[in-house]
């Protein structure tokens, strides 16, 4: 019974309960085995079916001091320029967003965004938008000042490695 509790513990999808057989003595019970069923298995999702946040944590998020992204430019997948990391912020809710300047030409025209920091990655010395398509950021609204803090660029934060 012991190795048969074991095996099930290890499978993780049994439980075993040794009970008594109820009609023997006190003296002679020999426990039964009552096999319970667990929890059936979470289904695997695919990498399209995660959160942003969870996407994040599959990115190996590392430190880097919050001065070392203003300037870097923000790059869609054909290594086009989406705008420039103007600050960044921390919203009420804690979240950690990217103030972009986006659009115009040449600065001229150019409106801040905020961009959430899972739907980015740095590679080398640019920011790759991963889960965010350029016209999705010309869709995003104007960043207003009231929506978060400024971070000090002292301050660490985490994002995720990106390699091309």
């Amino acid at each position: 019974m012991f190795h048969c509790a074991i095996a099930a513990a290890l499978a993780g999808t049994l439980l075993a309960h040794p009970v008594p057989a109820a009609d023997t003595q006190l003296s002679d019970r020999a426990p039964a085995l009552i096999l319970v069923a667990g929890p059936p298995p979470a289904p695997k999702r695919s990498f399209e079916d995660l959160t942003p946040e969870e996407k994040m944590q599959r990115r190996y998020p590392q430190p880097v001091k919050v001065g070392d992204l203003i300037g870097l430019p923000l790059l869609d997948y054909e290594d086009r320029t989406l705008g420039h990391v103007k600050g960044v912020v921390r919203t009420p809710d804690g979240k950690i967003k990217l103030i972009v300047s986006c659009g115009g030409f040449l600065g001229i025209g150019d409106r801040p965004i905020a961009v959430p920091i899972e739907v980015v990655a740095i590679a080398a010395r640019q920011l790759a938008a991963l889960d965010m398509t350029r016209a999705q950021l010309d869709a995003t609204p104007t960043w207003d000042k009231a929506q978060g803090k400024p971070i000090p660029p002292s301050e660490m934060i985490r994002i995720a490695l990106y390699k091309r």
